[in-house]
């Protein structure tokens, strides 16, 4: 984990498309010093965490991102370059985010594949997912894969320096057995982190393979904590709904009650920002109305000099290349003939 190459290859990663930002390039100006230091404090266990940054984005729903400063930002990439292969053996095929070529849109072809295959879905999330990752059940999982005493030890350290930064996000919840100190629990992992996006896989993989080898479901995927079952018997999906509720209260976890329903996958399936049909996807509304919004306000900018036609232009391409795995044409064509946009030089780029 200490080794100069591992450590170059780390801040090669922690520094991909971030070379224009301060903390980047002030970490270049001195690189070979800042690895040593690095080096040495890890060797010695005398390496400390920097404070967080937070701050909230709004989009797709209020989220607090707490960003690590750029020097534990190698170490995050340092530890998981030795660690990460080791669980992603484990991991099941079905399991789609903070993955090597898997993602959003893999996971919405994979939702529609299974719902051209049943006739009923139970679509299921996690209450509070990040904040209630419980660090004794997330150590226990991790342990069992890396049992290198400067590796947990390491470990150990990121975890406790992200406990409580989500505390204001979480309700406290008690479980069978628990007392009155089960709300003390360090808990919660910091949204932002590369090691928070790949321990929330490790905290889950249990619960994955509970699910496909337990209750032997065949039609399942699951995208951080939105996961769908398939079955053409909504006695069974009942059932399953049950058995998860309990595995996940071991795991010190809860589901929205409300949206665990039993549905024909006929109506359309709530999934990562679309609706999912058997034959074809739309966008969800809401998410239409944002990106509406959101564009006239990009054009007010752009038209008061506030905003270069380049940036106003990466956005509506970002969108563009998000909708267009659903049926959203005659959407995109209305709204961009509904919002003009005049550019003054005199070869416009068509959108």
């Amino acid at each position: 984990m200490c080794s100069w190459s591992n450590l170059l290859e780390a801040y090669r990663k922690a520094a991909k498309g971030k070379r224009g930002t301060a903390a980047a390039a002030e970490f270049d100006r001195t690189v070979a010093d800042r690895l040593i230091d690095l080096q040495n404090g890890l060797r010695s266990r005398m390496y400390q965490p920097g404070a967080y940054t937070h701050f909230t984005i709004h989009e797709p729903k209020r989220r607090k991102i707490s960003a690590a400063p750029f020097r534990d930002r190698v170490v995050h990439h340092a530890l998981c370059n030795l660690i990460e292969p080791r669980f992603e053996r484990r991991f099941i095929f079905d399991s789609y985010a903070n993955r090597v070529g898997k993602g959003t849109h893999r996971a919405i072809d994979r939702l529609q594949t299974f719902a051209r295959r049943y006739d009923y879905v139970l679509r299921m999330d996690v209450v509070q997912h990040f904040p209630s990752l419980d660090h004794a059940v997330l150590l226990a999982a991790l342990r069992r894969q890396v049992p290198e005493d400067d590796a947990q030890w390491l470990m150990e350290v990121i975890l406790a320096s992200g406990a409580g930064v989500l505390r204001d996000e979480y309700t406290p919840v008690y479980f069978p057995g628990d007392d009155l100190l089960a709300a003390l629990r360090p808990r919660g992992l910091p949204i932002g982190n590369l090691t928070s996006q790949f321990w929330s896989n490790v905290y889950m993989d249990g619960f994955d393979h509970f699910v496909k080898r337990a209750l032997r479901v065949k039609g399942y995927a699951r995208y951080v904590d939105d996961f769908a079952l398939f079955s053409d018997d909504p006695r069974q999906l009942y059932a399953w709904k049950r058995a998860i509720i309990e595995r996940l209260a071991e795991m010190r976890l809860t589901i929205h009650e409300s949206s665990a329903q039993v549905m024909p996958v006929s109506i359309g399936i709530p999934w990562l920002g679309f609706v999912v049909f058997p034959m074809h996807r739309r966008l969800k509304a809401r998410n239409a109305v944002k990106f509406t919004r959101r564009l006239e306000q990009n054009i007010d900018l752009y038209e008061s000099g506030q905003l270069s036609f380049a940036e106003l232009d990466a956005s509506v391409q970002g969108w563009i290349n998000h909708v267009r795995y659903a049926d959203t044409w005659g959407l995109r064509r209305h709204l961009f003939d509904t919002h003009p946009i005049r550019r003054s030089n005199p070869s416009p780029r068509e959108f």
